[in-house]
């Protein structure tokens, strides 16, 4: 059995050329650099795309989702790697994490530096998903995330600094497990409920607000004005908003469109806790449903494939707030 490798593009395939950073062809030369290493397992690679992360959009996600779910079905391969650029790669994670549909192990990964930096960390990197994309241990546990020697869910983890190695990380839980001397070794499992959803198309008409103090309804206002599909609120703290926002609130719930509370904070879930204007307790009463513990940007992957997918609001309502 064999491990198919999807290419995608990021820094892991890129190369300083007239002092920046560039996509480049030298993915081969990263197989073959590992190869040796890896002799007793069968490697197959494909390029779907080369993109800098920032490039990447929903519709590629869903292209790449497509490619999994159907290279899953093939006996023949016993797990999938995707290297990808780290910018945005919890939310392709997360999208596939919602969207494929198997028990083989799906593993994405990166790198922080490029081919000609000295401190490349792309073939380990590669390396290390290929070896937990091989082991039975990873089956049934969703998408992954292995950089830097360390297994994360792609539900839990997120980017957490711009240039240093260990930046992938799971605040809140800590890595799933671990790659060590060529084995893999699992700590403990993930408990949260895992969701298909893979709609036909996608309607990625869905934004993210970030509050802050004294924010107003405007922003609010001219999403609704604008045909948005939903919105994800990056709430304070335990899930709280400015006063002025709520005006706004009301209008796009009175509009059918769907509100996502998350927080700002980097750990911790949001909860209807406070029962002034704007508080958690509040909001809930209005109709805004609440994201548990996932960061903006997960949500709106999550809001976007149950929009997508036809969800009416009880539906969505579930899916965020339904252990």
């Amino acid at each position: 059995m064999k491990i198919m490798v999807i290419f995608t593009g990021g820094t892991i395939s890129m190369e300083r050329i007239n002092n920046s950073a560039v996509i480049s062809s030298s993915f081969i030369d990263i197989l073959n650099t590992i190869n040796s290493s890896l002799q007793d397992i069968e490697i197959e690679h494909i390029e779907l795309f080369m993109k800098p992360s920032p490039h990447i959009s929903i519709e590629d996600m869903k292209t790449l989702g497509d490619l999994i779910n159907k290279f899953a079905l093939d006996d023949d391969i016993k797990g999938i790697v995707v290297t990808h650029g780290t910018d945005t790669l919890e939310e392709t994670a997360y999208f596939l994490d919602l969207y494929t549909n198997t028990s083989k192990p799906v593993v994405i990964t990166g790198s922080m530096r490029n081919i000609s930096e000295l401190s490349y960390d792309g073939p380990s990197n590669l390396a290390n998903a290929i070896l937990v994309a091989n082991s039975k241990y990873s089956l049934n546990r969703g998408v992954l995330v292995v950089l830097n020697g360390e297994i994360n869910s792609a539900r839990e983890v997120t980017k957490t600094h711009t240039m240093a190695l260990d930046t992938f990380k799971s605040l809140e839980y800590g890595p799933l497990g671990v790659i060590d001397s060529d084995d893999v070794y699992y700590y403990r499992d993930i408990h949260f409920k895992r969701r298909n959803i893979t709609p036909k198309c996608i309607l990625s008409n869905v934004e993210i607000i970030k509050c802050y103090a004294d924010a107003n309804s405007n922003l609010i206002n001219y999403l609704v004005e604008n045909n948005t599909k939903g919105i994800i609120l990056e709430g304070l703290g335990r899930g709280n908003v400015p006063i002025k926002m709520i005006e706004g609130i009301k209008n796009a719930l009175n509009k059918n469109i769907p509100i996502v509370l998350t927080s700002r904070c980097m750990k911790g879930r949001v909860l209807d806790s406070y029962g002034y204007e704007g508080g958690g307790n509040h909001l809930k009463k209005l109709g805004v449903i609440f994201g548990d513990n996932l960061n903006s940007q997960k949500a709106r992957i999550k809001l976007i494939l149950a929009i997508s997918q036809g969800y009416n609001f009880q539906e969505i309502k579930n899916i965020f707030e339904k252990k």
